[in-house]
């Protein structure tokens, strides 16, 4: 099994590891599975998420591959780097999630990126449990020395407070 290059991906941590690349409304925050009008987690060892406000919110990591102990020809030779992540919104307000993953060479220029559509979450349309995205690049090219990955959103209906989007169970995994 591949080792998550990410840190600190469920908040037990608080947001240490974290760049707060926006910090919008109440602010990012670490909360209690299964919150607030929430639901639980499928894997019992995850017990915190991250939760959104009323304005956007995104955090990010910037994985240092040579730093992780991968050297240059195991990058080069392009192995298929996983991403997967979790989300889900509150039974009393929509949100918004969104997510962009870019393998970056050594001068951090971009590779190849990731970045589905936002997804809106509407309470009456949607049950609110756990959803999970994955994606796995392949054929890159070489050159790969790093990997950003960023997630957040908001609520739609900009209430004060923590009523956005909750994200959990991030990873990042290179398979050499």
């Amino acid at each position: 099994m591949a080792k998550n290059l990410l840190k600190n991906p469920n908040g037990e941590e608080q947001l240490e590891f974290w760049e707060l690349t926006e910090n919008g409304g109440s602010q990012w925050k670490v909360e209690d599975m299964p919150g607030d009008c929430g639901y639980e987690f499928c894997n019992d060892g995850v017990t915190k998420y991250f939760a959104t406000s009323f304005e956007l919110c995104l955090k990010r990591q910037v994985i240092d591959l040579i730093a992780e102990d991968f050297s240059s020809e195991q990058l080069d030779a392009q192995p298929p780097v996983t991403v997967e992540d979790w989300y889900c919104g509150r039974s009393d307000c929509g949100c918004t999630y969104q997510m962009n993953v870019c393998l970056l060479d050594e001068n951090q220029e971009v590779i190849q990126e990731f970045k589905p559509e936002p997804v809106t979450l509407v309470p009456e349309c949607d049950d609110c449990s756990w959803k999970q995205i994955t994606h796995t690049f392949s054929d890159y090219g070489p050159g790969m020395r790093f990997i950003s990955f960023e997630h957040g959103g908001q609520d739609t209906k900009f209430w004060d407070g923590w009523f956005g989007v909750r994200v959990t169970g991030s990873s990042v995994t290179v398979e050499v």
